[in-house]
């Protein structure tokens, strides 16, 4: 392919949490090297990237400096400054495109764009102050969620509305920021796709796996998802139809609600995704280095599951069990060298391969 990056190039990352950290293990595993730009001291992709830049996504000369160092950009996480971004991409191609991140980074424009494809979403409205919310809770009765149009992640920015005199302190819990509300969807369980799309325009899916949350925050993921056939079908032509429309270059996750009605689309995230970590012993060509191969220009992996797993997240005080984990038979343990554990911060994960 002419558009194919040579091993040996170097692969920039924005933001240098743990999705960057396994990007950068992957990319590595194909040659590449990777240099990371996080704005915090010692970020854990900083223990394998080639390169670390620290500096504040408002410093011009480090991303002058950034971008004229790598071949290509690419990306962990969607609230990244639009300045930052222009910046860059005077320099340097960013894959996934720009267009991914405007859909994703506003809930409502996220959800108007998955309605404009035809697909079905939770029913929304949006809100910017009492009357709206009012307005709001006439059409989307409680019980509904109020979620911030940005920057919610993991059950932040949002607040449940059980009944019409939950509505003022859900609104002050917004303190301010746009708002969206949402019907609460009576799902029988959620499944997520991780799908990639190359820069040829071609799609390869992995298999939808089953998610659990306790808290906002992704607990399990088990692969296979109990799915129909024909749901399966459809969670993965969906999932196309989507990153075709985005004309999206790398890894999209998915989420879905099954309904006794069909399938509903609750987001998705232009990047590596929490509930494709299964795939790193499952599958002979993981998210990771499935994102890289795309952004690259390498061919895809076709994403074949060969074993079945359960994928758990190590949140918090979890990280103390890690010793035992790795003494469990089937079991891979992946740590993020993040230094405290704090409440609901994600440590790692183990993926279990059930025989």
């Amino acid at each position: 392919m002419t558009d194919a990056l040579a091993p040996g190039s170097t692969i920039g990352i924005l933001g240098g949490g743990q999705l960057g950290r396994m990007l950068s293990v992957a990319a590595s595993r194909l040659g590449f090297r990777t240099h990371v730009y996080d704005p915090g001291e010692q970020p854990p992709a900083g223990d394998v990237a080639h390169a670390v830049t620290t500096a504040a996504f408002d410093d011009h000369d480090a991303l002058d400096a950034f971008a004229a160092s790598v071949d290509v950009v690419t990306y962990e996480f969607e609230n990244i400054p639009t300045d930052a971004l222009d910046r860059i991409e005077a320099a340097r191609p960013i894959r996934p495109g720009r267009e991914a991140l405007r859909v994703s980074q506003d809930r409502l424009t996220e959800k108007e764009f998955l309605e404009g494809l035809g697909l079905t979403v939770a029913p929304f409205a949006n809100v910017h102050d009492a009357q709206s919310l009012e307005a709001a809770l006439e059409s989307i009765p409680a019980p509904a969620i109020l979620k911030t149009r940005r920057f919610g992640y993991d059950g932040k920015g949002q607040a449940r509305i059980g009944s019409w005199g939950e509505a003022e302190e859900a609104l002050a819990a917004m303190q301010g920021a746009p708002s969206v509300l949402e019907g609460v969807v009576d799902f029988q369980r959620e499944v997520s796709v991780i799908a990639a799309r190359g820069l040829g325009g071609e799609v390869a899916c992995f298999d939808p796996g089953e998610n659990v949350h306790e808290g906002g925050i992704l607990r399990t993921t088990s692969v296979p998802a109990r799915l129909t056939v024909a749901q399966r079908t459809d969670a993965v032509l969906l999932a196309g139809r989507i990153l075709n429309a985005l004309d999206y270059v790398g890894v999209l996750g998915v989420e879905l609600f099954v309904t006794p009605s069909g399938l509903v689309v609750n987001e998705i995230a232009p990047r590596v995704h929490n509930s494709g970590h299964w795939t790193q012993n499952g599958c002979a060509v993981d998210q990771f280095e499935q994102h890289i191969r795309a952004i690259a220009g390498w061919p895809l992996g076709d994403g074949q599951r060969h074993a079945d797993v359960v994928m758990e997240n190590l949140i918090g005080d979890d990280i103390a069990r890690a010793q035992e984990l790795a003494g469990e038979p089937d079991t891979a343990l992946h740590l993020y060298g993040k230094g405290e554990a704090r409440p609901g911060r994600k440590m790692g994960h183990v993926n279990r391969i059930l025989r």
